[in-house]
């Protein structure tokens, strides 16, 4: 089993998230990759180039497939507590179990538990908890 996280480390960019979709009928396996200052269109050619000969090796998925590098972009889905971690100082849209929304600027995520300031107070919310949640950018 490939080490993702390793191997696109070795680029200078972290692991973000990997999806697999079928669109027209056609196998994508994504990575998604960032690092601070934003992600270039260099480092998504990099990490391409060192993936595709292994995944040539060891396939990520069975069958055909399209290898796609790319950002998560600024807007994007935060499931994964590491997503939450990265994410600090930036703003999120949250759903929680109970079906409450929640906008504010993320904080900090210690111990299972977000943080995040919205309308001018602190409010914790156990990861657990967390239904859906997106960063968004304020203008």
């Amino acid at each position: 089993m490939v080490n993702l996280e390793a191997l696109v480390a070795e680029c200078g960019v972290n692991l973000y998230d990997t999806e697999t979709v079928s669109e027209n009928g056609r196998t994508i396996f994504r990575v998604y990759i960032t690092k601070k200052g934003g992600i270039t269109l260099d480092d998504c050619e990099k990490v391409s180039r060192l993936l595709s000969p292994i995944f040539d090796v060891e396939p990520p998925v069975s069958g055909d497939y399209i290898l796609e590098v790319s950002s998560p972009g600024l807007e994007r889905v935060l499931t994964k507590p590491h997503h939450f971690e990265q994410s600090i100082g930036e703003f999120v849209k949250i759903t929680i179990n109970s079906n409450e929304k929640f906008e504010g600027k993320i904080l900090k995520f210690e111990d299972e538990i977000l943080t995040i300031e919205t309308e001018g107070k602190k409010l914790d919310i156990k990861f657990n908890d967390i239904k859906k949640a997106k960063t968004y950018i304020k203008w």
